[in-house]
């Protein structure tokens, strides 16, 4: 009994201690509830929440701007046995951004925050959100070094000073300072941005397996260092607690996850945004319809 009710409070306080913002914000004609549950995962690439030290040791410059949505990802959690769905959305799509005319999609979370990309995603996707989980670069390399590292197997070397990554083509345990530069670096990489969703999807669900691997779940220690990384590292919606991120955890370890890049139709010069990225408008419809509707229960992953 004691060991229930000192569980217990452990989860309280932890839930207690997470930071939260208000990205779930209802809005005049707002999609309504569609099937399963649908999370937007939000890599931010503010630098606020790293010292001047890291800031030069990750080669992330020293920009003191509020940030903008580096990554973006929608998690779609079916009903039933179908496996879930992690769908990339690059930040160049050129997007209507409600109130602010057509522009990359990283420049409703610049302009608007939070709840303005949750609209500008719902509205382009026909999905209803029902989490929201954003990640800065400082607490994504807390949240690597508490799991212990993250092994990753590289086809070929990676020398990229401009994101502070020098590693040769073999299989690393990478650090909370390596695996930031891994998942931002795309210059190196054949599809630039389209590669490095690729990778950084294979991160991210290689993350979520180490975080929850018996030598981490059995070390007291461990465990209490990846859930004060945990609660550091994230910023969830006002209606998000702590079981809601161990559904998160569990969808994105899954072996069966289908993972996805929206379908794109190609690239264009504007005046106003430079060079974007234009969605195929009928696979992508295609896509959402199925996430909204769970019609499909075999979904193959694309590229």
């Amino acid at each position: 009994m004691l060991v229930v009710v000192s569980g217990c409070l452990v989860v309280m306080c932890t839930d207690r201690s997470l930071h939260r913002i208000s990205a779930l914000v209802d809005y005049p004609g707002r999609i309504g509830a569609t099937a399963g549950t649908n999370w937007l995962l939000v890599g931010s690439d503010g630098r606020n929440d790293l010292t001047v030290d890291q800031q030069e040791l990750l080669a992330t410059g020293d920009d003191d701007r509020a940030g903008l949505s580096d990554t973006m990802m929608v998690l779609h959690i079916p009903y039933g046995d179908i496996p879930a769905t992690l769908v990339s959305i690059p930040r160049d799509s050129y997007l209507p951004i409600p109130g602010h005319g057509t522009d990359k999609l990283n420049a409703a979370f610049a302009i608007g925050g939070a709840p303005l990309l949750v609209r500008t995603v719902e509205q382009a996707t026909g999905l209803h959100l029902d989490h929201y989980a954003e990640l800065g670069f400082g607490g994504f390399t807390q949240l690597v070094d508490a799991v212990g590292g993250v092994n990753m197997c590289l086809p070929h070397p990676i020398d990229d000073a401009d994101h502070g990554i020098m590693l040769p083509g073999a299989c690393h345990d990478l650090d909370g300072n390596q695996a930031l530069g891994y998942v931002r670096e795309r210059y190196e990489l054949p599809g630039s941005d389209l590669d490095r969703m690729s990778n950084q999807r294979q991160f991210m669900t290689a993350l979520m397996q180490k975080a929850v691997t018996l030598p981490n779940l059995l070390n007291p220690l461990r465990l209490r260092q990846i859930i004060g990384a945990t609660t550091n590292a994230l910023a969830l919606d006002v209606g998000d607690h702590v079981w809601d991120i161990a559904t998160l955890v569990q969808a994105l370890r899954g072996t069966d996850l289908v993972t996805i890049t929206v379908p794109v139709g190609g690239f264009k010069d504007t005046d106003d945004s430079g060079n974007v990225l234009l969605w195929d408008q009928s696979a992508a419809a295609c896509l959402f319809d199925i996430l909204a509707t769970d019609t499909s229960p075999a979904r193959a992953p694309r590229p």
